[in-house]
């Protein structure tokens, strides 16, 4: 046994990555709840944002990222339904139209030719320049996480010096709540 529910995938299964919506009670011990049930079964978390979204009414978000089979994504959301805080748990991957955004930040050391470059890189990739000294940049990005990956990969041999990544943020099209 290896300690991970990812053992009972047969070969012929392929892991797929998800993006799941849980509307909480936003109160506290509520994420360590959520994000337990995910490590006490072996399951893995690629990417988790949570924000309090109805103020009134004391809900919160979580979205949460992960990878599995079709039977581990669906053992996920069943197991995240039955807790006692969760109002309710969307699969926006299955929705076919969500939209997801992340936002980086990322700090890149450059003098001359590497400086000129940077910005360069930037301006293609539409990153805003939110800090600048003589020596270094603070670039600001939006958007979906390979092109996030890109832009670190070009900044690399630049002078990459520090990524900070907030994690993916999801919401459906269309008018309709979720």
């Amino acid at each position: 046994m290896t300690g991970s529910a990812y053992f009972m995938a047969s070969t012929a299964e392929t892991i797929v990555t998800h993006t799941l919506v849980v509307e909480v009670d936003n109160e506290p011990g509520v994420l360590a709840r959520v994000v337990g049930l995910f490590s006490g079964r072996g399951y893995n978390i690629e990417s988790l944002t949570v924000s309090e979204t109805e103020h009134a009414e004391h809900v919160s978000r979580i979205t949460v990222v992960t990878t599995g089979t079709a039977s581990v994504i669906e053992q996920i959301k069943a197991q995240l339904d039955r807790l006692v805080p969760v109002h309710k748990v969307v699969d926006l991957t299955l929705t076919g139209k969500a939209l997801e955004r992340e936002l980086m930040l990322i700090k890149v050391r450059g003098k001359g030719e590497a400086r000129s470059e940077a910005l360069r890189i930037a301006d293609a990739f539409r990153a805003r320049v939110i800090d600048a000294t003589v020596e270094s940049f603070v670039f600001e990005l939006t958007g979906k996480g390979e092109k996030l990956d890109q832009f670190i990969e070009l900044m690399r041999p630049i002078g990459l010096v520090e990524v900070s990544r907030t994690g993916i943020a999801a919401i459906a099209r269309g008018p309709e709540p979720l």
